[in-house]
């Protein structure tokens, strides 16, 4: 064999040695990701926890509106807004802010009177049906307006302002706090000890550690719930039957945390 030969031999036999390292090298990043891709196992043990929290609210929120009727729509609209401008005076005398101050509707529509006329004359054995047609009645104009009162020892005297400034109608009132999640991270801090608490009594009595947490999740009972009032609603606007300065206790609202973790143990 010469050696031409022997320099052709060696390199084809490279050429084969680069591509099989080049398929081990695939390979073997293949594998090495799966294992990385793979869940560790672990010995756990899983525990809930549950946190609650109270407090007194600390913001009221009424609706007031304000209804006016009128031949035309300016008039109808006229007459509605001196009604709000005198209620909002009030309320703003009273301390509530413009921003806790909402409009949450204003509408005016067309009214319509039914007429009939007697075409046709009754007799003592019948009285045939007259037609009859809406006629054009005037318009009503609507405003609607949500109040928030952050003190909330004068909700009663706001809504007593607005019943005597002229509001149509009073819905109910809610008593709520201003910053729920502080609420919620109080809850959920006590849940957590509680949780850890349960685990570390588990941990004793079964004779391990508690090494870290693999998993957690949290759920909470749907908010701070607001404690509502009934208030009288307006006959009309020229009947007023809330009281001078309603008594409305506030009562307290609740907030509830449950939480499930997972600790690794050895």
């Amino acid at each position: 064999m010469n050696t031409q030969e022997m320099k052709n031999i060696y390199k084809w036999a490279w050429i084969v040695l680069i591509i099989l390292a080049v398929f081990l090298g695939v390979k073997t990043l293949a594998s090495l990701k799966d294992l990385r891709d793979t869940s560790p196992s672990y010995n756990t043990i899983s525990v809930s926890g549950e946190g609650e929290v109270m407090a007194v609210p600390d913001l009221a929120s009424f609706t007031f509106t304000v209804s006016a009727d009128a031949n035309t729509v300016d008039a109808a609209q006229e007459a509605v807004t001196k009604k709000v401008d005198a209620i909002l005076a009030e309320l703003k005398d009273l301390g509530i802010e413009e921003k806790d101050i909402k409009t949450t509707d204003y509408s005016v529509w067309p009214k319509y009177r039914y007429e009939t006329r007697a075409l046709y004359p009754c007799t003592q054995y019948s009285c045939p049906p007259s037609p009859g047609n809406q006629v054009p009645d005037g318009y009503t104009a609507n405003h609607s307006v949500m109040v928030k009162v952050r003190d909330t020892e004068n909700a009663g005297e706001a809504l007593s302002r607005a019943g005597s400034a002229g509001a149509t109608n009073l819905s109910g009132i809610s008593f709520t706090i201003d910053d729920p999640e502080k609420l919620k991270s109080d809850a959920r801090a006590l849940a957590i000890k509680n949780a850890r608490e349960k685990a570390e009594i588990l941990s004793d009595e079964l004779g391990v550690r508690l090494v870290r947490v693999v998993s957690y999740s949290d759920s909470s009972d749907g908010g701070v719930v607001p404690y509502y009032r009934e208030v009288l609603g307006m006959g009309g606007s020229d009947i007023k039957v809330v009281p001078p300065t309603p008594t409305l206790p506030t009562g307290e609202n609740k907030i509830k945390i449950n939480v499930n973790v997972t600790y690794e143990i050895r």
